[in-house]
């Protein structure tokens, strides 16, 4: 990777601004982009809220207009469903 790297997560606080890259690899499940903050202290985010990661097809063809993506609002219901101690029928979270 070379260039610039903007943080592009529409819900994150530096949105739009560059990160001092250090490198991308795989890191608690998922490829993490590692950056230096503004103290100098390493720091990670997901490579998906990156412009690391190619842009999401359904958030390109939104154009602005898509706040999610189906994926996140699914993970999202199984992670409120765990935290409230919901099973479902398989044992798991319910969905």
């Amino acid at each position: 990777m070379t260039g610039p790297v903007r943080i592009t997560h529409p819900f994150h606080p530096q949105v739009g601004q560059e990160i001092d890259f250090v490198m991308q690899r795989p890191h608690w499940g998922e490829e993490r982009v590692f950056y230096r903050d503004r103290e100098g202290h390493l720091a990670s985010l997901p490579a998906r809220w990156t412009s690391v990661a190619p842009e999401d097809p359904v958030t390109a063809v939104g154009a602005g207009r898509v706040q999610f993506r189906v994926e996140d609002l699914i993970e999202l219901t199984r992670l409120v469903a765990r935290l409230r101690g919901e099973r479902g029928a398989d044992g798991g979270p319910e969905v």
